[in-house]
């Protein structure tokens, strides 16, 4: 039986479109201040959750609903288990959008809303290429588990509860990267860098506040900070100044005895920080000479001279390559500031093979000093991973992708963290096309609709192939 699967996806279009509406209309942030007993990630996660596994018992599968944090969608049978891997959480939308990021749009051929690329236009791509197989009925010798999770993009607390309850499957993809395949993420760990507090000393000008970031895998896009005292009459020029040789923006807001700055650059995600342009260090690094406070002076110069445009992390001290993983990625993402408060820095730190989480926190703290600073790892550290070229999960879906694609084949190593590395034959697979803009974690998030029909393709042929 040959099978057109590129003509065969385009038949469930206007389908899929509709049921991907309906799940990126879900604003599914991970919430826990508004969790329930029902809803334990937030009524968001939860909703999206049930919206996905819904299709699944309208269209005959089989479905499990683990404690509303994960789930699965099930199909076939074997003593193998094929594992897909999808989530159904999305970032914040944070500031910039042109449309409104939970009111899907179509312009020239682009889906617009948050989650269109990350995760859930990838997540139903799969999905329907499961449908297909099953549409079509072709032959499946091993069980197929969906699994979706509803917290990937902060602690996975879903799919690690699944794995407590579930079995684990013995190999399979994550639809949550880039093609033709993801089979190397590095180390992820966040860095929670806390200042000594200082006592106050006579100055001419205040730091009272400097915050920015919204979520450790995101590169700031704005900026804010809070300032008192006597500025110099050119300030506020050569804040204008800097800003227009900069490549951000800049707005200011008059305060009693003082002034607020908002600076905006452009958020990206945190894998690889060249992509945006961090506003705090943009900000810091423009604050940084003035004669602030003793507390503040302190701040804002670290974030100056060992973070700004250094995302390798060398004035930190913790730069690495490895010949097959590459170079580690340092991003800054979140900051918290006040007077008499936290005064901490929140560093995203994705590591190749040959260091490790603990080395990285020692390294950093000697590069701040451990006087001014204490450096934590906040949570636990997430290890490389890695699948050989050679396994026959990863020369599978290499050749379903040239032949789908007429390009040709190769491996990648990534820093962004997907299921795929949940087990030790995961990998990410798609959806994003090669040469594609990587809008993930950005304002403005979209994917081509002809990208979520090809993938659509190139996902049943794959899954087929290996299911058989």
């Amino acid at each position: 039986m040959t099978i057109d699967w590129q003509k065969e996806a385009e038949g469930y279009q206007d389908d899929l479109l509709r049921d991907l509406f309906t799940l990126l209309k879900i604003d599914s942030v991970r919430d826990v201040e508004h969790k329930t007993d029902t809803a334990p990630l937030g009524p968001g996660p939860a909703e999206a959750l049930k919206q996905m596994l819904a299709l699944g018992q309208r269209d005959g599968f089989k479905t499990l609903n683990v404690d509303n944090v994960a789930g699965r969608i099930e199909y076939g049978d074997g003593d193998e288990i094929f594992g897909l891997f999808g989530h159904m959480d999305v970032v914040p939308a944070g500031p910039g959008w042109q449309t409104d990021p939970f009111a899907p749009e179509i312009k020239d051929g682009k889906l617009y809303a948050r989650g269109s690329s990350d995760d859930k236009g990838p997540s139903i791509a799969a999905y329907y290429a499961l449908k297909m197989i099953k549409d079509l009925g072709l032959p499946v010798n091993k069980k197929i588990h969906f699994i979706i999770g509803t917290d990937e993009e902060s602690e996975w607390v879903g799919i690690n509860r699944y794995l407590e309850t579930e079995p684990a499957p013995d190999f399979g993809f994550s639809p949550d990267a880039e093609f033709p395949i993801i089979n190397g993420e590095k180390g992820i760990a966040t860095f929670i860098v806390s200042f000594a507090k200082q006592a106050p000393a006579p100055t001419s000008m205040t730091l009272n506040r400097f915050e920015a970031g919204v979520r450790v895998n995101m590169v700031p896009q704005e900026a804010t900070a809070t300032i008192s005292g006597t500025l110099p009459g050119t300030f506020e020029h050569e804040l204008a100044q800097f800003a227009a040789a900069q490549n951000v923006t800049v707005n200011t807001q008059p305060v009693a005895g003082g002034l607020t700055i908002t600076m905006t650059g452009k958020g990206a995600h945190a894998q690889e920080p060249k992509d945006g342009i961090n506003a705090a260090t943009f900000l810091a690094t423009f604050l940084a000479p003035y004669p602030f406070d003793p507390a503040g002076k302190t701040y804002l110069t670290a974030i100056a001279t060992k973070m700004h445009s250094d995302s390798r992390g060398s004035r930190l001290g913790i730069n690495y390559t490895d010949k097959v993983m590459g170079e580690l990625t340092a991003s800054p993402d979140l900051f918290n500031f006040t007077q008499d408060g936290p005064q901490t820095i929140a560093i995203n730190v994705r590591y190749p093979q040959g260091t490790d989480a603990d080395k990285i926190r020692d390294q950093i703290e000697t590069a701040l000093a451990p006087d001014d600073v204490e450096v934590t790892i906040n949570g636990h550290a997430q290890p490389p991973h890695y699948v050989a070229g050679d396994d026959p999960l990863v020369q599978t879906l290499l050749a379903v992708y040239t032949e789908q694609t007429g390009k040709p084949g190769h491996e990648q190593v990534i820093g962004g963290g997907t299921y795929g590395r949940i087990i030790k034959r995961g990998v990410a697979f798609g959806a994003q096309m090669e040469g594609q803009e990587n809008v993930m974690h950005q304002a403005n998030e979209y994917m081509p609709v002809k990208d979520i029909i090809k993938a659509v393709a190139i996902y049943a042929e794959a899954i087929s192939r290996l299911v058989k």
